[in-house]
């Protein structure tokens, strides 16, 4: 008893803490954002949207520079300013922009959201879990070895929901008759564009896939589907 209590405690704070944040998320991107308005951007979504037999995709600017896409907990898909801006310069086709809404419909169709949540407060036990164990062997670097190990974890449940997400993708764009090209041509140029360093960051720790294995997938993906 004596050690759940403590973990009960903490899966709590966990849920408590996640659910918060949500709430502060969504407040924000309130604030801050503003419905698309592109036609030719609009043009691709409603071809999407045609081939999910829904009425429309309904995507917003979230006026931040950062060159993101991202789907809110509420299933709302959003494009940065910064990735706009981009794109008005020439450095990001509609097209491809096109692929990240789709990435990011992945998202929001797969529930991936609502996964994370469990696995935050997953996270959160495992931590401490591996805190109370490993420092009664090794007290003084227990605590980061603990933070290593959680964070891995994390690290690969993220990259199976991208890598799900890319899926999701790749499918809805051939659908709709855009095809993957564009998707692919984003993953080659958006270390530029994002100015994202991961050289000697080990793959295990990263969140997102590397562009190369990204890009394999998709591959091997279409040759499956339309082999």
């Amino acid at each position: 008893m004596a050690l759940w209590l403590p973990l009960l405690l903490a899966v709590l704070w966990a849920v408590v803490s996640m659910r918060f944040s949500v709430w502060r998320t969504q407040k924000m991107l309130d604030a801050q954002s503003r419905p698309l308005r592109d036609p030719d951007l609009e043009r691709l979504t409603a071809r999407m949207a045609a081939a999910l037999d829904i009425p429309e995709i309904r995507v917003h600017v979230f006026d931040v520079e950062p060159v993101n896409g991202l789907a809110a907990p509420d299933g709302r898909i959003f494009l940065t300013e910064g990735f706009l801006k981009k794109y008005r310069q020439g450095l990001v086709t509609d097209e491809e922009l096109a692929s990240v809404i789709a990435h990011e419909l992945g998202h929001v169709s797969m529930g991936h959201a609502r996964r994370r949540m469990i696995d935050v407060t997953g996270q959160n036990a495992v931590f401490f879990l591996l805190t109370a164990f490993l420092s009664r062997f090794v007290p003084i670097i227990g605590v980061w070895i603990a933070n290593m190990i959680s964070t891995a974890v994390m690290a690969r449940l993220s990259r199976r929901d991208e890598f799900e997400a890319d899926a999701y993708a790749s499918a809805l764009l051939i659908k709709s008759g855009i095809g993957t090209a564009p998707q692919k041509s984003l993953f080659r140029k958006l270390g530029a564009l994002t100015r994202t360093r991961t050289e000697g960051i080990p793959a295990w720790l990263l969140s997102h896939p590397a562009a190369e294995e990204r890009i394999s997938a998709i591959e091997a993906n279409e040759a499956r589907w339309l082999g």
